[in-house]
């Protein structure tokens, strides 16, 4: 029962984002490293840490507000991607994009998943 959610591609995928987050922000200025290094490196472990959480609780209900609050993460952290990329803290990464856009789709599939299981059947 416990530790299922390691078994998630949407949690595997977003915790090698947060490893790839926190190297690319070791590269960033000393004078960011309690600025936007800081909320990058929170965004990014926030995601994989909500869908654990939620995956955790008792109820649909509670893990699809967890999911949603991962959703928000990503958001995050895509902005603070092109802030840094616009602030010259990072160069324009194709993988990293990727694993943006991945880790979203499966986010996203993960939440119109269980919201359909809280939907009452049509009829």
């Amino acid at each position: 029962m416990f530790y299922l959610h390691k078994q998630l591609d949407v949690w595997q995928q977003s915790m090698n984002l947060s490893v790839d987050i926190y190297r690319l922000t070791a590269s960033f200025p000393v004078e960011e490293r309690y600025g936007l290094s800081q909320q990058m490196r929170r965004a990014s472990v926030s995601i994989p840490s909500n869908i654990a959480e939620g995956c955790g609780r008792a109820s649909l209900r509670d893990y699809l507000h967890f999911v949603a609050i991962a959703r928000g993460s990503l958001n995050e952290l895509e902005t603070q991607l092109e802030l840094a990329l616009r602030l010259g803290f990072r160069q324009p990464d194709t993988h990293l994009e990727r694993a943006v856009i991945s880790v979203g789709q499966l986010v996203n599939g993960l939440y119109r998943s269980l919201k359909r299981k809280l939907e009452p059947p049509a009829g």
